[in-house]
């Protein structure tokens, strides 16, 4: 069944040697460290692959819009709220939720750094079969809502939460990797989520619950993937494939990253 063969993942997608061109961690870090100018944020940004960059572009404003209206709080009407979904059916907020990394600032910077360089890689090696990233997506985006809720949690900043669980997935795929964090020392890929937790606790000042769950979430996702339980729909597959307007322009947003990979 192709279908199942293109839902398998070939770890050697997942191979980031430094020679082979695929993924340069410092270059990317390099976009958003000291010596970056617009012009190299605007290259940085035009390259971003089609969901991440709309991921960022839609939280930024969101985080303007509270800045601006809300006292640097995030929009009211984007918050997850469970009574106004039900009862007023603005069903949005659970998706809009997301796009809450907590005001703007530099907690703000840092997770939209590392949303940026952990979930475009992680889009960039699905460029072939980018619905299997799609549905990691909303695999953790789904687990957080009705985990979250389900244990009577109350989330603030949902984008933070989902942010630790792609670097926990982005980790998994890269044991043993040398990350340089912030051009102020090494770390391990599979250290990072820790790292994460760590930063939160030092930023905020209480114990990361809900991005430990983040973690969870995220062990759980790449457990379920790796043994093939997680599959894309094939409707899913077939849409994309299919000659409808949208699927062929993401086809071409897609394809614009293929070449990156080849040899």
């Amino acid at each position: 069944d192709d279908s199942d063969a293109d839902d398998e993942f070939d770890e050697s997608d997942f191979d980031f040697d430094d020679d082979d061109g695929l993924f340069d961690f410092a270059a990317a870090e390099d976009d958003f460290g000291e010596e970056s100018t617009i012009d190299q944020l605007m290259v940085a940004y035009e390259k971003t692959p089609p969901l991440t960059k709309a991921y960022l572009t839609a939280s930024f404003g969101a985080a303007v819009l509270g800045y601006v209206t809300n006292k640097n709080d995030f929009p009211s009407i984007l918050q997850l709220d469970w009574k106004q979904v039900l009862t007023k059916l603005q069903i949005w907020r659970p998706l809009t939720a997301f796009l809450n990394f907590g005001p703007m600032g530099l907690g703000y910077l840092m997770t939209a750094h590392f949303v940026w360089t952990y979930m475009s890689t992680l889009e960039r090696l699905n460029h072939n079969t980018p619905y299997d990233f799609w549905l990691m997506m909303l695999f953790g985006a789904f687990s957080m809502v009705v985990g979250y809720t389900g244990m009577g949690l109350s989330p603030r900043f949902l984008g933070h939460n989902l942010s630790t669980f792609l670097v926990y997935v982005w980790s998994r795929y890269h044991e043993g990797l040398e990350v340089n964090m912030f051009e102020l020392f090494n770390t391990r890929a599979e250290l990072l989520p820790w790292f994460f937790l760590a930063q939160t606790f030092l930023l905020e000042g209480e114990v990361p619950i809900l991005d430990f769950l983040g973690i969870v979430f995220g062990h759980i996702y790449h457990h379920y993937k790796t043994t093939n339980v997680l599959r894309t729909p094939k409707f899913v597959i077939q849409w994309y494939n299919g000659e409808n307007k949208y699927a062929t322009i993401l086809r071409e947003k897609y394809k614009s990253i293929s070449t990156d990979f080849e040899m």
